[in-house]
């Protein structure tokens, strides 16, 4: 059994250009998590971002764009004295194929941006991470084009099955069952 899981963090870009890409996957979980559950997210400006609550776990997409993703995840675990352990964030993850979803605890940022936000103005790593994989471009000089750019109709459906499995293994993950979560996503 491991920490129970009290916030939820979804990583992207806020804006309509932004939206489709690869880089707003941990936006789209939120999204997908706000329509199951029926919850609408609003503009809350001491988070620095869109907020919404179900079952006493917060879920916060930062407004704050991907290098300043940490402002917003500080204002809230400060604000509701949330330990960075309970904490998980859910973002994309170029190392893992399109359609992968891995937990892992702690680490370092792996050049996110948004994880390298997080972890230097809370000087802490050992929160939560629920990587969505999204592929690798061919060429690693176009990274960033890459990330910021919408997926192929193939990929957004693999990664939307990801998404789909994601959500499945949520409650355990909000439990601590941490164990039974991974051995879900990891066997593929």
């Amino acid at each position: 059994m491991s920490e129970p899981i009290t916030c939820i963090i979804g990583l992207g870009n806020i804006g309509a250009n932004y939206q489709a890409t690869r880089h707003n996957v941990g936006f789209w979980l939120l999204d997908s998590l706000a329509v199951q559950q029926r919850l609408s997210f609003r503009l809350e400006k001491k988070f620095f971002g869109f907020y919404a609550q179900t079952s006493g776990v917060h879920l916060l997409k930062p407004e704050t764009f991907m290098n300043r993703s940490g402002q917003a995840v500080q204002a809230l675990l400060a604000f509701y004295r949330i330990p960075i352990e309970h904490m998980l964030v859910v973002h994309d993850d170029i190392d893992l194929p399109a359609g992968t979803a891995k937990l892992k605890r702690g680490g370092g940022h792996g050049g996110h941006n948004g994880l390298r936000d997080i972890i230097n103005r809370t000087a802490r790593n050992e929160f939560l991470r629920l990587r969505l994989g999204v592929g690798r471009p061919s060429d690693s000089k176009q990274m960033v084009n890459y990330v910021l750019n919408p997926p192929s109709l193939d990929e957004k459906n693999q990664i939307e099955t990801a998404i789909n499995h994601s959500l499945a293994v949520l409650p355990q993950v909000l439990t601590g069952q941490l164990a039974q979560a991974m051995n879900f996503l990891h066997r593929g």
